[in-house]
Parts: C-alpha cells; sequence; structure tokens
C-alpha cells in the first residue's frame, strides 16, 4: 500500500502548531485546500475521543469527514483515523511535532491506502491546507 509523508517546517513553537491542530476554532481557521473552508468542527483530542469536521467548495459543495484519536501527546504527537463519511475507506494519520530552537519541524504520515491514487489526491489537498496552516500561524505570530 502506498504511504503519504509531509515534511514542513513552521517559524513557530511547536505548542502554537499543535494547537492549531487540537483546538476546533484554530482548526478550523485554515483547514481544507485552498478555496476551501472548514465549516463545522467537533474534537475530542484523546486517546479514544473522537473528531468530526466539514469542508465546503467554492462550489458550496459539503464533504465530511471523522475519525477516532489514537494518541495525544501534547505538544509531540497526534495519530488518529480519516475518513470521508461518503467513502469507505479509513486510513491513519501520524503527525510528529519536533523543536527546531524555537521553530516546529511538522511530520505528517498518513497510511492505509489502496492506492496510488487516493495517495496523490490526498498529497494535493493536504499540501495545499499547509500552505493555509502557515499562512495561519504566520498570522497568530503577529497578534
Amino acid at each position: 500500500m502506498p504511504d503519504l509523508t509531509i515534511t514542513r517546517v513552521f517559524d513557530a513553537p511547536r505548542e502554537l502548531v499543535f494547537a492549531a491542530w487540537s483546538e476546533p476554532d484554530q482548526l478550523a481557521s485554515w483547514f481544507g485546500p485552498h478555496g476551501f473552508t472548514c465549516c463545522a468542527v467537533t474534537l475530542d483530542p484523546r486517546p479514544g475521543g473522537r473528531w468530526r469536521a466539514c469542508i465546503r467548495s467554492p462550489e458550496g459543495d459539503e464533504h465530511w469527514m471523522h475519525g477516532v484519536y489514537r494518541e495525544v501527546s501534547a505538544p509531540g504527537r497526534l495519530a488518529f483515523t480519516f475518513a470521508w463519511e461518503s467513502q469507505g475507506l479509513e486510513t491513519l494519520v501520524a503527525i510528529d511535532f519536533a523543536d527546531l530552537d524555537g521553530k516546529t519541524e511538522m511530520t505528517f504520515a498518513q497510511t492505509g491506502f489502496p492506492a496510488a491514487a487516493e495517495r496523490d489526491g490526498h498529497h494535493e489537498g493536504w499540501t495545499s491546507s499547509f500552505d493555509d496552516l502557515t499562512g495561519f500561524i504566520r498570522g497568530k505570530d503577529d497578534r
């Protein structure tokens, strides 16, 4: 099965980057590919806790996703299942946040794709979403 790994460095402490993933209002500010809005988020970031979110396309189409947290170790690691509600495929996402002298290296890994096409579609969406996360974090640092 093909896996997806994306590494990004953010000019912010890892506590701030972790919070962008684990606090509903923050996640809603950047989550989803560029041009999409995150119109609903519920998070229970603890092992066994559930999460659910909806992203809305520029055309108004809603795409719901959900999962269960497997590991929550603030501010160093998050792991959770990920599934689109319109599909049966469930993948596992693991995110490690490493301190780099005040910056954060985020290593995002998603496993369980049945084929490269699904992995590649997620790569495009996550890459775009992480561009928005970069802007969100930059804005938080300016406050």
